[in-house]
């Protein structure tokens, strides 16, 4: 890690509820450099989605940002007014939202999904907007002829991946991915992965990487944060965080995930 992309400072969100309100996340803080990625760890429900709506500001009621800092290359995106934070969101802050193979237009051929995202923040025309959704096919590995197919057409790993690649079209410095595989058996998780990986080692942009799979996060980050019931518990590089836990609930984390036994293991219990 070089230099600091985003930098969260005393983070908290509240959730407005019928007693009163309720404090979803409390004072987080943490950092992601330029060219890493960092990942948040936890339970469902500790917050790790929350915190992902609130870096692109799309917190909706009853959520509300209590207090903190959001900042991306020193610019605190809380203090933005909307007009401006969107020249920011998916531009240079992108996202990829939890069960993200559903969220296309099953109504609309892709080509024209595509063209909706890179029209509105660059005003391309339908031709520029083929061509650059055909040359993000190939990167993720589809047929470039096959952007004029609809959303059905495809398997549940292939619009994962046309969704990833709605995303880097606009070249994002940050792309925030939120549970961007759970619907996916683990033959294609593990494609996607390796192929998000190559694609940040040649773009060099920076990945926020949410889940609570810290199995999956291990192969796939260079550092972890750990969540617990709003609170950031842990903070540390891959390794640390694997081989010597500072807090008791990572340590329950690392226990819950199974082991599978060696080759000596398995002869013995065969024995």
């Amino acid at each position: 890690m070089t230099d600091t992309l985003l930098e969260i400072d005393n983070l908290n969100i509240d959730y407005l509820v019928d007693k009163g309100e309720f404090r979803a996340v409390s004072d987080v803080s943490f950092t992601i450099g330029k060219g890493e990625i960092f990942g948040l760890a936890g339970e469902s429900g500790c917050g790790k989605s929350t915190i992902a709506y609130a870096i692109t500001r799309l917190s909706k009621a009853p959520a509300w940002i209590a207090g903190g800092s959001i900042k991306l290359d020193g610019q605190d995106l809380l203090r933005l007014p909307e007009r401006e934070l969107q020249k920011i969101r998916w531009k240079r802050v992108g996202m990829v939202f939890q069960s993200a193979m559903n969220s296309l237009n099953p109504l609309m051929r892709v080509e024209a999904q595509f063209h909706d995202v890179l029209f509105r923040h660059t005003g391309c025309s339908r031709e520029q907007s083929r061509a650059r959704g055909e040359e993000m096919f190939r990167l993720v590995g589809i047929p470039a002829h096959r952007i004029s197919d609809y959303p059905h057409q495809f398997s549940g790993g292939m619009r994962q991946r046309i969704v990833i690649a709605i995303c880097l079209a606009l070249q994002p410095e940050l792309i925030i991915m939120d549970e961007p595989t759970t619907a996916l058996d683990v033959v294609v998780q593990r494609e996607i992965l390796e192929q998000v990986v190559d694609l940040q080692r040649t773009h060099g942009f920076s990945v926020l990487f949410i889940t609570h799979d810290l199995h999956l996060m291990a192969q796939l980050c260079q550092r972890i944060g750990v969540m617990l019931k709003g609170r950031l518990v842990e903070v540390g590089d891959v390794r640390q965080v694997s081989t010597a836990p500072r807090h008791d609930y990572t340590r329950k984390l690392w226990n819950a995930i199974p082991q599978l036994p060696t080759h000596e293991q398995s002869s013995g219990v065969m024995a």
